[in-house]
């Protein structure tokens, strides 16, 4: 049994390749996707349509004499030969020419009637936005944990404003499965936690890549947030339905995170300002006081208070004189009537009229008796006498 090594048979490919005279002259129209352009002069992009997709490389020669703007999501046509890469085992067009096709490509025309569709809705409309608060003390972040994205925000977040709380709302932010995660994402932060602002992120890639984001739900999960969003997805040429529906739109994950905190040396500086400003300003009241008081000071030297201060003291020592006499003169005069009145008093006490001899009658009851007729015979009787008290019966 004959075999091969991976090089034989990828070289037995790339001479089938290269025999084949229709793929040494061919035009291929379709979609452009991850168009890069190398520093080295070199394009590498990718075609597709509905079926299929097919690498393609233009070297710098070539790429010099491209007279059209080619972009992600336009429809081309590419004229070239495919061949084989080796290295990669893959086959691929190397491009030599291009030209217009005159439209969009199909994800282009569904993101511009998406577009237009919630635009017409007012989705996009600035008065419907949510303000983004200044000083957040809760973020809460939709994107991958394993993103460079999420990294770099922390990064950036910690040393901005070291004060903050992230909680994360992982989801996929990239394949066919990735509309329905951010939206539970979305919904989770708004439903379960008390975060003042969120960041919907993730780093760059092709028109497919970023699609998850250009998804229909994604975008009214967006607009219907009781929280400000903030998004950071893609590179600064880069735009989403979600950056025309949310609050805000930055032009990467990390300067998502710079335009949703304060900076915290900015802060810093702003609290010396005002810090020396306070400080002037109370140095400024407190010299004006004392030029105040100086003024005031050498304006008593010639309008002294001592004269009244001496005459008030001596009308303070007649009135406590006259005071005191006045309190003698009106306790004398009291004792006086209460001695006299003292003297009625025992002169009409019962005691003093029992003292010269008279006794004071009365029933069992207790009833004075004050005449004869109020008793009757054997009925017996109360003698109060000055200092004593006998019982006695009525015989007559």
């Amino acid at each position: 049994m004959q075999t091969y090594s991976v090089g034989e048979l990828t070289r037995y490919i790339h001479v089938m390749f290269d025999a084949d005279a229709k793929l040494a002259d061919i035009w291929a129209r379709g979609e452009v996707s991850n168009l890069t352009k190398a520093r080295s002069g070199h394009w590498y992009f990718t075609i597709k349509d509905a079926e299929a997709q097919m690498r393609c490389v233009m070297f710098r020669g070539a790429a010099r004499s491209v007279r059209v703007d080619v972009r992600a999501g336009d429809e081309i046509l590419v004229h070239g030969r495919v061949s084989v890469y080796d290295a990669r085992g893959e086959y691929q067009l190397y491009a030599d020419h291009i030209e217009s096709a005159g439209g969009l490509g199909d994800l282009h025309r569904q993101f511009e009637a998406l577009k237009a569709r919630l635009d017409a809705e007012g989705l996009f409309d600035p008065a419907r936005k949510k303000p983004i608060p200044a000083f957040p003390r809760r973020i809460g972040v939709v994107t991958s944990p394993t993103a460079a994205a999420w990294h770099d925000m922390q990064n950036v977040l910690r040393r901005r404003f070291p004060l903050l709380e992230l909680i994360l709302s992982p989801t996929l932010v990239q394949g066919a499965e990735a509309p329905t995660q951010i939206v539970r994402a979305l919904h989770r932060l708004n439903r379960e936690t008390e975060v003042d602002l969120m960041l919907v992120a993730r780093g760059g890639g092709s028109l497919e890549d970023l699609w998850c984001f250009n998804d229909e739900a994604v975008a009214r999960a967006v607009a219907a947030s009781r929280i400000p969003v903030i998004t950071g997805v893609g590179h600064e040429i880069d735009f989403t339905i979600v950056d025309f529906v949310a609050d805000l739109r930055a032009p990467t994950p990390s300067a998502a995170a710079e335009l949703a905190t304060p900076n915290r040396e900015d802060l810093l500086l702003d609290l010396d300002r005002l810090r020396n400003g306070f400080s002037a300003m109370l140095t400024d009241a407190i010299q004006a006081r004392t030029n105040d008081l100086g003024r005031m000071r050498n304006a008593l030297q010639f309008v002294t208070p001592q004269k009244a201060v001496q005459q008030a003291e001596r009308a303070l020592t007649d009135n406590r004189r006259r005071l005191r006499q006045a309190a003698i003169r009106r306790l004398e005069q009291l004792s006086e009537r209460l001695s006299n009145r003292r003297g009625a008093l025992d002169s009409a006490s019962p005691a003093h009229i029992l003292a010269r001899g008279y006794a004071l009658v009365s029933d069992e009851a207790g009833n004075i008796v004050r005449a004869a007729g109020q008793v009757s015979k054997d009925q017996r009787l109360n003698v109060q006498l000055a200092r004593d008290e006998i019982s006695v019966r009525v015989e007559d």
